[in-house]
């Protein structure tokens, strides 16, 4: 018998890999109950607005109804306590958690990327994938607010629609570490929503230690790939932006000489 080829180690640990990560497939009902729970904490990460109070109740009794999972019940606190609070008082805290922190911010593609043209290009993606599952946003927010992903991992389904969830998982665990640390009830609903991803690997967690340590990348070239009209300003989704002209060729002058050299 053949030794086996040198490779083969490498080979089983990425398709172990590939076997951990890949989703299980999902009863009708199991689908069901997932799409509802990702739209729901859609729904609870929305800035705190009369229409999303009102319909406090609803939330409730909608989280309540879940099957019993671990996401159900993490949801169900959160619920509790945002029943229990006075509006005002939301509308504050949601802005403290997300507006005003960089570590709990709800834009994915930031913790990826920073403030880098790559950044950019992922804006740019992502909004091409909505496209083309035949899903229009609003154009009222970025395509990476966390809402909107999730939105769109709810009406696509556990595979492709999850996809983006999946790669900005080491975004997510940091967001929910900074909510964690500033003992937000918001934490609930991040660990509801980290429950129903793969596991974090040992590389997940290390990428996560250095954004805590050191910040997403960083360089002073805004996001002109997604599109800018003036100096910090988004292009809407889905507006073209023709790619920023090339510099132009520096031609090297001639060498010049008093005598002519060998021939």
């Amino acid at each position: 018998m053949s030794p086996l080829p040198a490779t083969f180690p490498a080979l089983v640990r990425t398709r172990v890999r590939a076997a951990v990560r890949r989703p299980s497939r999902l009863t009708p009902e199991e689908t069901a109950g997932r799409a509802l729970t990702l739209r729901l904490v859609s729904l609870l990460l929305q800035y705190p607005d009369s229409e999303l109070t009102s319909a406090r109740d609803e939330l409730t009794s909608a989280a309540g109804a879940l099957p019993a999972t671990a996401a159900a019940a993490e949801l169900a606190r959160f619920t509790d306590w945002f029943a229990a609070q006075d509006p005002e008082a939301l509308e504050r805290h949601y802005v403290e958690m997300f507006d005003l922190r960089r570590k709990s911010s709800l834009y994915l593609t930031y913790y990826l990327h920073g403030d880098t043209r790559r950044r950019g290009m992922a804006l740019l993606t992502l909004n091409q994938r909505y496209k083309a599952a035949g899903w229009d946003t609003d154009g009222g927010e970025l395509p990476d607010h966390l809402p909107v992903v999730l939105e769109f991992a709810a009406l696509v389904g556990p595979g492709g629609g999850e996809a983006p969830l999946r790669r900005h998982r080491r975004g997510l665990e940091l967001i929910h570490r900074a909510l964690a640390d500033a003992d937000s009830p918001y934490r609930h609903v991040l660990a509801a929503l980290l429950t129903l991803l793969p596991p974090p690997t040992e590389a997940d967690r290390a990428a996560v230690a250095r954004l805590v340590a050191e910040g997403p990348p960083n360089e002073e070239v805004g996001l002109d790939p997604y599109g800018t009209y003036g100096e910090g300003e988004f292009a809407p989704p889905g507006t073209f932006v023709p790619p920023a002209p090339a510099p132009p060729t520096r031609v090297p002058p001639a060498r010049t000489s008093r005598t002519e050299g060998p021939r």
